[in-house]
């Protein structure tokens, strides 16, 4: 590996003062290669929990970016990621605030990065943190922590469904392969920025959920490789900031889908998603309603939410 290389790990805030201080404690620990050079960039998106100042008392090494306002996932970390790219980064991790990490995660990132420069894009194993399970009863005591959230993307190109390899699985050892997956996930992904530089960053246009998928899409189309990498793992509290079945997850879920199928499926699934949105505008939940009527009125970034 060349010396001097830069990495800049990416975590977007907002809100979440208790979340970003722990994720940061253990970002703190994180083992660092002699040939890598590491800043933290936090990027606050306008909190108003004293998130700015804690971070300031306890990480002072940290540099911190304070937003106006909420700008979403996709902006909010472009913002981020430009701040790197000025400064010559040769990666980027994007990791989520409600998240904590192994100390070996990003040594072992930058390992499969450097074996291929054609690896555009890393995500780790990533497993629920203990409690933030969907089914928090089904497991005994010793397998919490264990618990797989993500160990890889797969996409159902038929339906435009993406899920995750794995989720709800007891982690023993049956995702250990490095290697080609359909999609990685904002939650935690090692970018290659030299791609960055070519394709350009997130869609603003998702603001929230999909725009991991569409960075690994547009990735792939210029002649990159989305990885997974299992021997990097990280913890994640899962859905802390929006709610898994709220009104806000269903609206960007739902919108945002359909953005991303009407780019890239084929033209008999995009008649099928047509005639889908329509079934949801009249007879979805109340998100799913307001998702597709602001999808056909083309209000994208926040929305109309």
């Amino acid at each position: 590996m060349e010396k001097n290389k830069k990495v800049f790990i990416i975590i977007l805030n907002f809100n979440r003062k208790k979340d970003i201080l722990d994720c940061l404690h253990s970002v703190d620990q994180v083992k660092k290669l002699k040939s890598l050079k590491l800043e933290v960039v936090v990027v606050d998106n306008g909190s108003t929990d004293g998130s700015v100042k804690a971070i300031k008392e306890k990480f002072p090494q940290v540099k911190i970016i304070v937003n106006s306002k909420n700008f979403g996932f996709a902006k909010g970390n472009n913002i981020g990621i430009r701040y790197a790219l000025n400064r010559r980064a040769d990666y980027c991790v994007i990791l989520n605030n409600d998240t904590f990490v192994d100390k070996n995660f990003l040594v072992q990132l930058i390992k499969v990065a450097e074996r291929n420069k054609k690896i555009g894009l890393i995500s780790p194993k990533i497993y629920f943190a203990p409690g933030f399970e969907y089914h928090y009863e089904r497991y005994q005591k010793s397998e919490r922590g264990k618990v797989i959230w993500y160990a890889g993307g797969k996409m159902d190109w038929n339906n435009i469904l993406a899920s995750h390899r794995g989720v709800d699985e007891v982690d023993k050892g049956q995702y250990d392969k490095t290697e080609v997956t359909d999609f990685s996930t904002g939650c935690c992904m090692l970018i290659r920025t030299e791609f960055l530089r070519k394709i350009g960053l997130f869609d603003e246009k998702y603001f929230l959920y999909w725009e991991d998928n569409d960075l690994s899409q547009r990735l792939k189309k210029a002649g990159y490789k989305v990885y997974f990498c299992p021997q990097a793992f990280i913890w994640h509290k899962n859905a802390s900031l929006s709610g898994s079945g709220s009104k806000m997850h269903d609206y960007y879920l739902t919108r945002n889908r359909f953005l991303f199928g009407l780019k890239y499926a084929r033209f008999r699934v995009k008649l099928s998603l047509i005639k889908e949105s329509l079934i949801k505008l009249f007879k979805g939940r109340e998100g799913e309603k307001m998702g597709i009527l602001d999808f056909y009125l083309g209000r994208w970034g926040k929305g109309n939410f």
